[in-house]
């Protein structure tokens, strides 16, 4: 049976001033905590139920993580998402550390992203056309939030992230001179676009107002993915799938 301390930890991740507390966030669910044992992150310990140590002995068994047995009823008391009935982890974060674009890389840069769930499926979407690094705005949501590693899937394992001011983020990698190409209204059509062959930045913005003025200014080329029907706008995860297809597309790995 799980101690008061321990459930009391748990549930204090789930709020960022804790994580950032204590440098620790919660993983749940049986697809995510395997693909976070297969990965360098630091981990706590691992809650599993009867069936799920079963299932896994021999994966688990390769790991020196800590384990502790627990009810389905006990994990659904935990964590966030009343399906999780197999297994929760608790992982060390990961510094904040700088993240430049190498030669002939693409790399995303999210402007004020602020939906959880949006960013987690960015996260996933960069993970499938092999985008490694995501530049983010000081406001774009915290990427340790329970919703936001939950919508990446285990891709959260394969991306790195690094939040910053945007703005002084340019400064310092100027020299390096690749294309900034930013998701805009009223901006070329995506489907004449070319993609430079040398890497670059993929800038997607706010869902409400899009990329800010502060980082437009840095923008080389603004491209528009064209509208067919009466939909208002594309959600922002959405939007950057569409980027990202057209640009593996012209520019494969």
């Amino acid at each position: 049976m799980l101690s008061k301390n321990r459930i009391k930890y748990i549930n204090s991740l789930k709020i960022k001033k804790y994580r950032q507390l204590h440098e620790a966030f919660v993983i749940e669910g049986a697809k995510s905590v395997l693909e976070l044992l297969d990965s360098d992150f630091e981990i706590e310990f691992v809650l599993v139920t009867q069936e799920f140590q079963q299932k896994y002995s021999s994966i688990l068994t390769r790991h020196n993580v800590i384990l502790e047995t627990v009810t389905a009823q006990e994990l659904e008391g935990l964590g966030s998402f009343q399906t999780n009935d197999s297994c929760l982890a608790v992982a060390k974060t990961k510094e904040n550390a700088f993240l430049s674009p190498a030669p002939g890389e693409y790399m995303l840069m999210l402007d004020d992203v602020r939906d959880p769930g949006n960013l987690g499926t960015i996260i996933r979407v960069a993970d499938w056309y092999g985008i490694t690094k995501i530049i983010c705005s000081r406001d774009t949501t915290d990427v340790y939030n329970p919703k936001v590693i939950a919508a990446a899937k285990g891709s959260f394992t394969r991306v790195k992230l690094y939040y910053t001011d945007l703005t002084q983020y340019f400064e310092k990698v100027k020299e390096v001179k690749q294309p900034v190409i930013g998701a805009f209204l009223g901006g070329d059509s995506l489907y004449e676009f070319q993609y430079p062959a040398n890497g670059g930045i993929i800038v997607m913005g706010n869902e409400s107002n899009g990329i800010g003025d502060q980082v437009e200014r840095f923008v080389t080329h603004k491209i528009m993915i064209p509208r067919f029907g009466e939909a208002e706008s594309l959600n922002v995860g959405i939007a950057t799938a569409v980027m990202l297809d057209n640009m593996r597309r012209q520019v494969p790995l």
